[in-house]
């Protein structure tokens, strides 16, 4: 496939391993530059339609939006699930990796599916925060749910959590982390090429990495997050032995990952010894949600 027919596919998100029978990947090296305008579109539309939404809860009075009728942060939800799947788009039409256009297609499928999930049930969660739902207790442990006649309907509750929190987090977050990799994996040139990251890139860097740690924590995506680490660095040794290094869009998405995963560490020592987290987040990975942080401790001290 040569390199002019691989442009007018620009919807293709994932790298095709049909290159003249070989099962390598193609290194194209066309004269890197940074693309300021792809990363402030997913850096603005992140932090705005995404962590946007929790704070404009915060800051709007509840009784601006009825529990029948959606509320500001509902509409920046249905916002994100239109962007998000353009903005991948857009990431896979400056990547050099394909695949077939079938797989694209039924990525862009999932994460819309899977962002549409998570928008009914946090359309859900929000309307159960304000007759009183703790975030930091457990569905069967939340004293709203000890009361409901009959008890059976704590099923229908765990069945919506399963949706949000299972299917439609790796519906929405598997092809998010792949094609970042991919895209990433084709960020690289040969070592007289080489150039430090731009002012802009490093003024980006901070933002981008926060937004990552909330996609971790609030996301509850580490293993994704942390495979992906780890498949991005051993990328970078094995094309360093090619002769080849990142260039500057390579090195702002691995600098951005190890501030974002420096960004985790720190939270969890901060709420390593906290008790009833712990009973939220069982288990050898323990990464407690900001949102069960604020019902715990801040919201609590804020009606006190």
């Amino acid at each position: 496939m040569q390199p002019t027919h691989r442009k007018r596919h620009a919807a293709t998100f994932m790298y095709s391993t049909r290159l003249k029978g070989s099962g390598e990947m193609e290194v194209v090296l066309t004269k890197p530059r940074f693309h300021l305008d792809l990363w402030i579109a997913f850096t603005v539309q992140n932090w705005l339609l995404d962590v946007g939404r929790p704070v404009v809860m915060l800051l709007l009075p509840v009784e601006w939006f009825p529990l029948s009728r959606p509320c500001a942060a509902e509409y920046l939800h249905i916002l994100y699930n239109i962007t998000t799947p353009l903005i991948l788009l857009k990431l896979l039409e400056r990547s050099p990796r394909t695949l077939p256009s079938l797989v694209v297609h039924l990525g862009i499928i999932a994460v819309v599916m899977g962002t549409s999930l998570h928008m009914v049930v946090d359309t859900i969660t929000l309307r159960l925060l304000q007759v009183g739902y703790q975030l930091h207790l457990s569905i069967r442990e939340n004293p709203l749910m000890t009361n409901l006649k009959p008890s059976s309907l704590i099923d229908a509750f765990e069945l919506l959590h399963y949706y949000d929190d299972t299917l439609g987090h790796l519906m929405w977050y598997v092809p998010l982390f792949l094609v970042l990799f991919l895209f990433f994996s084709g960020c690289f040139y040969h070592k007289k090429q080489e150039k430090m990251m731009p002012p802009a890139a490093w003024m980006l860097l901070l933002p981008n990495a926060a937004y990552y740690w909330y996609l971790v924590t609030e996301g509850q995506t580490f293993i994704l997050f942390i495979f992906t680490f780890f498949a991005m660095t051993a990328t970078v040794m094995h094309q360093r032995r090619r002769g080849l290094v990142p260039n500057s869009n390579g090195l702002f998405m691995l600098y951005s990952f190890s501030a974002a995963l420096f960004l985790v560490a720190i939270w969890v020592i901060c709420l390593w010894n906290d008790s009833i987290l712990r009973r939220k987040h069982p288990g050898l990975i323990y990464v407690p949600q900001p949102r069960a942080v604020y019902t715990l401790h801040l919201r609590t001290n804020t009606q006190t």
